[in-house]
C-alpha cells in the first residue's frame, strides 16, 4: 500500500546509472520513494488513495538552488542598477526597517516562487551580500522558517556574523517606535547557534542551517587595518570550528580573485565548506578546492559573474563538486532554475567558443544530485531511488517549446522555464497541483508581501528608490559607471 503514485511518466532519475524511464511510475509511502518501474508494474504491486497521472509529463527531481538571500524578495530593483545604493538599501533595510512580519512575508514569497519553478529545497542567507545578517535576535529567523514551513518546501538558512570592526547598530520596531541597539560578533553567533541548536534538521529536515562568516578579500585586507583584520581572521576561525561542531555546511558569500587561497591559509576551507560566486580563481586556488574537498556554489546570472568569470568547468575537470545557485531573487533575476541553467550552459560555452560544453544532463546535475552534495543532503535528495525522499517536480512537456515528444531531458534544459511546472511533491505531500499552490492562499501571500515592503519603504525612506532614472529609456547604458567593482 502506497500514499501516492505518479503513474504514466518520463522519470529522470538522475541516479547513479542516470536512467531515464519511459511509461513509469514513482510509488510514494509517507515521505520516502518506496517503488519505481513501469507503470503497470508498479500498479500491480501498489495501490494508494491518490494517483496522479503523468502523462505527457517529466518527472525531475525537485531542483536545488544552492545561494540565495532571505529578504531580496521584497527589494527585488529597487535603486535601478545603481548597485552601490541597491546594497546600502539591502544594509537599511534589513538591518534597522525590518520586523519579523517582514521576513515572514518574505520568506513565504519566496518560496512561492520557488515551488512554482519546481525548486523543492534552496539555501537563504538572512541577509544580503556577504555581511548583511539579520542575526541580532533569533525572532527574524524563526519568522523565516516558520513561512518557509506553511508553504512546504524545504529551506537551508544561512545565518552568522558581519565583518568588523563592530559593533553594529541594529533596530526593533514595535508598532511606529523604533528602538536602535548595538550588536556586536559574540551576539549574532549565539543567536545563529540558537537557531541552529532548536530548529536545524526538523520537520523531516525542511528545514535547516548552515553558518557563515564573511568573505576576507584583497580589498578587505588593505581596509580593515592590522587589528581588525586580525580579529576578522579570528572571527573567521570561530564560525568555521563552529560549523564543524555542530555537523552544518559552512559558508561564504562572494569569493573572487584570491580570497579562496585567503581563506586556506586561515584553515578554513574543508569538505563541509560552500563557497559562492568564486570568480576570477587562479589555478593555485581550484587545486586547493579540489585537495580540501571545498564545494563552489557558481551563480552564472549573477552581476558578479559579469565583472569576473567562475572557472566552473575548470572546477569540475579538478574533481571539485559544482552546484548552480540562483543569487536570487534581486536585483535582476528570478528564482527560475531553469533559467540558470541555460544562463550557465552558454556562460561557458562563450568563454571556451565551443558548444560542446557543459551538456544538458551535466547542468541538470548540477541543480539535483551536485546541489545535494554541496549541501550535505546526498543521501534524502536530489534523485529519484527508492529510499530517497520523495521531492519530485512534474513538468508539463505538452506545451509548444517543449514539443516533438522526444529527447526530453534536453528539451527540459534547453526550453523549459519555471512556468512549465505543472505538479510538485515535498516530501510526499502534493504542494502544488496543476500550477495551483495548496499550501497556502497565494493571494494572501503576495498581499503581505506587499504590505511588509510599503511598510519597509516608510522605516527606511527610500521609496525614492523607486524612481526609474533618467537613463532608464532610450540609454544604451543605465546609470554608466555605477556598478559594483
Amino acid at each position: 500500500m502506497a500514499d501516492l503514485i505518479v503513474t504514466n511518466a518520463v522519470v529522470v532519475t538522475v541516479d547513479p546509472e542516470r536512467r531515464v524511464l519511459h511509461d513509469a511510475a514513482i510509488a510514494v509511502q509517507g515521505d520516502r520513494i518506496s517503488d519505481i518501474g513501469p507503470t503497470d508494474e508498479i500498479r500491480a504491486r501498489h495501490s494508494a488513495p491518490e494517483i496522479i497521472d503523468g502523462r505527457d509529463m517529466v518527472v525531475l527531481p525537485g531542483l536545488i538552488d544552492v545561494h540565495a538571500h532571505a529578504g531580496h524578495g521584497l527589494i527585488k530593483t529597487m535603486a535601478s542598477g545603481d548597485s552601490a545604493a541597491w546594497f546600502d538599501a539591502c544594509l537599511q533595510a534589513y538591518t534597522v526597517a525590518s520586523t519579523p512580519d517582514f521576513w515572514f512575508a518574505e520568506a513565504q514569497l519566496a518560496a512561492v516562487e520557488r515551488l512554482r519553478f519546481g525548486v523543492t529545497t534552496g539555501i537563504s542567507l538572512l541577509g544580503g551580500g556577504d555581511s548583511i545578517m539579520r542575526t541580532d535576535d533569533p525572532d527574524y529567523g524563526d519568522a523565516h522558517c516558520d513561512g518557509v514551513a506553511e508553504v512546504g518546501t524545504r529551506s537551508v538558512v544561512a545565518v552568522g556574523t558581519t565583518r568588523p570592526p563592530h559593533p553594529l547598530t541594529y533596530a526593533r520596531w514595535t508598532g511606529e517606535t523604533k528602538e536602535t541597539f548595538s550588536v556586536d560578533f559574540d551576539r549574532q553567533l549565539a543567536t545563529s547557534l540558537d537557531l541552529i541548536k532548536r530548529r536545524h534538521g526538523s520537520l523531516g529536515r525542511r528545514i535547516n542551517f548552515c553558518l557563515l562568516t564573511p568573505t576576507l578579500r584583497a580589498e578587505h585586507v588593505e581596509d580593515l587595518g592590522e587589528a581588525n583584520l586580525e580579529e576578522a581572521r579570528r572571527q573567521a576561525k570561530v564560525v568555521s570550528s563552529k560549523a564543524r561542531e555542530h555537523g552544518v555546511v559552512f559558508t561564504q558569500d562572494g569569493h573572487r580573485r584570491g580570497s579562496v587561497k585567503y581563506a586556506q591559509e586561515m584553515g578554513i576551507l574543508g569538505p563541509e565548506a560552500l563557497l559562492s560566486h568564486s570568480t576570477g580563481l587562479t589555478e593555485e586556488e581550484i587545486e586547493i578546492c579540489a585537495a580540501t574537498g571545498t564545494k563552489i556554489a557558481h551563480n552564472p546570472s549573477a552581476i558578479a559573474s559579469i565583472f569576473d568569470r567562475c572557472p566552473a568547468t575548470e572546477l569540475m575537470q579538478a574533481g571539485v563538486v559544482v552546484a548552480i545557485g540562483s543569487d536570487a531573487t534581486a536585483p535582476d533575476r528570478s528564482g527560475d532554475m531553469f533559467r540558470h541553467m541555460q544562463q550557465c550552459m552558454h556562460y561557458h560555452r562563450r568563454h571556451h567558443r565551443d558548444p560542446s560544453w557543459l551538456p544538458p544532463g551535466k547542468v541538470l546535475e548540477m541543480c539535483t544530485i551536485d546541489g545535494a552534495r554541496a549541501l550535505g543532503m546526498e543521501d534524502d535528495i536530489g534523485s529519484i531511488e527508492v529510499g530517497k525522499k520523495a521531492d519530485l517536480t512534474l513538468v508539463d512537456m505538452r506545451r509548444p517549446h517543449l514539443y516533438p515528444a522526444n529527447m526530453h531531458v534536453s528539451h527540459v534544459v534547453n526550453f523549459a522555464n519555471g512556468n512549465d511546472v505543472h505538479t510538485v511533491i515535498v516530501d510526499g505531500k502534493v504542494r502544488l497541483r496543476a500550477r495551483e499552490v495548496v499550501s497556502v492562499d497565494e493571494g494572501k501571500v503576495l498581499d503581505a508581501a506587499q504590505r511588509e515592503a510599503d511598510l519597509m519603504l516608510e522605516r527606511s525612506g527610500l521609496r525614492d528608490l523607486l524612481i526609474e532614472p533618467d537613463s532608464f529609456w532610450s540609454s544604451l547604458r543605465m546609470n554608466p559607471g555605477r556598478g559594483a567593482p
